[in-house]
C-alpha cells in the first residue's frame, strides 16, 4: 500500500468532487476548496458516457446518477432544409448493452457532493485560489484574502478552463452555444431517450437533451441548446426573443413546445468553448485535471467524463506507486486517449459548428452514407460510448467488459 497524502482539490466542480470522494475513500487527507460561497454547478444538462457512468459507480454516486438521469440511446440529427439524416449513432448492441445517462448537471453535482460528504470531505468556500507554490515540503495554496494552507504533498486543479494554477492558453472556437432547462413537454413527439438535433448548413445547431429529473423535484426536464457564433451574443441579446423563437421554429417545428416556457433573455446561458492539451498535465507536487487539462468542445459529448476519467486514473496511479512516479503513470495512462479524442473533436466540430459551405456538404453527402457502411456503426458506438481506444493505458483494473468497467477500489463501491 502506497503513503497516504495530504491532498488539496482545487475547485468542487464534477471533477473536483469525483477526486474528493476517490481520493478520501482510499485513504487520503482530502481538503476540498471552492471560490464561491456556496458551491454550485454551472450549465445545464450533459450525457454522462458509460467510462464516466463506471467512474461514478466507483465514487459512490452510480446509483443516485441512475435515478435522478435518464438512459440515451441513441443521437440522431438531420438537416433543417432537406431533412437529409446526418447524425446517426446508436449506443449499445446485443453485445454491448451500453447507453448513455442524460442528466442535469445540478443533479450530478449533488450526487458527487453526496459521495464526497459521505467520505468526510465538506468543501471550504469562499476560498478562491491565486496560487500553489512549491517548498521544501510539498506546495502551498493561497488564497486571495491572504490565507495560506498546507503544505500539501499534492495539489490537484481541477479549477476548470478558468484555472489560474495552469499553464494551458487554449484557443478560443469560434462557435459557442445558448442552453437552457425547461420542463418536458406532455405534447411532444421527439424519445424521451434519444438527444435529437437540427443542423443548418454548419452555422446553425439546435438540439434537445433528456435530462431527467433535479433532487426532490420530480418534473422530466430537457435541455435546449442553440449555436451561436462565439462574438454573436451581444447581438442576440439585442434580439426580441419573439423573433429568435420564430426562426428556430421554422426550422425544427418540433422544437417549439420546448420553448415555451423561455420567456426572457435570461433564460438562456452562453456557453463558450476552447481546445487545447497539456504536454505534461503535471509538475512537481501538482495535477491538472478535467478543463484545467485539456479542452474541446462538446461535439462529442466527452467533457465530463474526460474529467472523469482522470481523476480515476490519478487515483488508480496513487494506489500504484509513490507521488512523483505516479505523476508520471497518471499522465501516461491518459495521454492516447486524450490525444485521440482530442483530434476527433478538432476535425468533427467545424462540420456542425462553423462557418463553412464546404464542410457540411461533405458531411451530409460523403461522410454520413459513409457512416452506415460496416463497421463504421461500431466504431461510432464505441466513440460516443468513450472507449474507441482505452481510456488509461498501464494503470491496474481498466479493462473494459461487457457490463461497463471493472472498476473494484479498495472499499465497497457502489454499482
Amino acid at each position: 500500500m502506497t503513503k497516504m497524502l495530504n491532498i488539496a482539490i482545487v475547485g468542487a466542480g464534477i471533477g473536483g468532487l469525483a477526486a474528493a470522494a476517490l481520493l478520501a475513500r482510499d485513504g487520503h487527507h482530502v481538503t476540498l476548496l471552492d471560490q464561491f460561497e456556496a458551491p454550485a454547478p454551472v450549465g445545464s444538462g450533459l450525457v454522462i458516457q458509460p467510462v464516466g457512468q463506471a467512474v461514478l459507480a466507483a465514487c459512490g454516486a452510480g446509483s443516485a446518477a441512475r435515478a435522478l438521469g435518464v438512459p440515451i440511446t441513441r443521437m440522431l440529427g438531420h438537416e433543417a432544409k432537406t431533412g437529409a439524416r446526418v447524425l446517426d449513432v446508436s449506443y449499445g448492441t446485443p453485445k454491448r448493452p451500453h447507453t448513455g445517462l442524460g442528466i442535469h448537471r445540478a443533479a450530478l453535482f449533488q450526487t458527487l457532493l453526496d459521495a464526497a460528504l459521505r467520505q468526510g470531505v465538506a468543501p471550504i468556500t469562499g476560498a478562491r485560489v491565486v496560487g500553489a507554490p512549491a517548498n521544501g515540503a510539498g506546495r502551498t495554496v493561497v488564497l486571495a484574502d491572504g490565507r495560506r494552507l498546507g503544505p500539501f504533498d499534492l495539489v490537484v486543479d481541477a479549477s476548470g478552463a478558468g484555472s489560474v494554477l495552469s499553464p494551458l492558453k487554449g484557443r478560443t472556437l469560434s462557435y459557442g452555444a445558448l442552453w437552457g432547462t425547461v420542463p418536458w413537454p406532455a405534447g411532444t413527439d421527439l424519445p424521451p431517450d434519444q438527444l435529437t438535433q437540427r443542423y443548418r448548413m454548419a452555422f446553425r445547431m439546435m438540439g434537445v437533451l433528456p435530462i431527467g429529473t433535479l433532487p426532490g423535484d420530480a418534473t422530466p426536464r430537457a435541455a435546449i441548446f442553440w449555436s451561436l457564433p462565439a462574438a454573436g451574443e451581444a447581438a442576440f441579446r439585442t434580439r426580441p426573443l419573439a423573433v429568435w423563437k420564430a426562426e428556430a421554429i421554422s426550422l425544427w417545428p418540433a422544437f417549439g413546445p420546448f420553448l415555451q416556457t423561455i420567456q426572457t433573455q435570461q433564460d438562456l446561458t452562453m456557453a463558450r468553448y476552447s481546445h487545447g492539451t497539456l504536454a505534461r498535465p503535471f509538475a512537481p507536487g501538482i495535477a491538472f485535471v478535467g478543463d484545467a487539462a485539456h479542452r474541446a468542445s462538446p461535439q462529442l459529448g466527452q467533457g465530463a467524463n474526460m474529467a472523469l476519467l482522470d481523476v480515476w486514473a490519478l487515483t488508480l496511479a496513487l494506489r500504484a506507486a509513490p507521488l512523483p512516479q505516479a505523476l508520471q503513470t497518471y499522465a501516461a495512462a491518459r495521454r492516447r486517449h486524450v490525444a485521440i479524442y482530442q483530434a476527433l473533436s478538432a476535425a468533427f466540430t467545424p462540420q456542425f459548428q462553423s462557418d463553412s459551405l464546404v464542410l457540411p456538404v461533405l458531411r451530409d453527402r460523403v461522410l454520413m452514407p459513409l457512416s452506415r457502411i460496416p463497421p463504421a456503426p461500431r466504431v461510432l458506438t464505441r466513440l460516443v460510448c468513450g472507449d474507441l481506444v482505452a481510456p488509461m493505458r498501464g494503470v491496474a483494473n481498466t479493462a473494459p467488459t461487457a457490463g461497463g468497467w471493472d472498476v473494484p477500489a479498495r472499499k465497497k463501491v457502489d454499482g
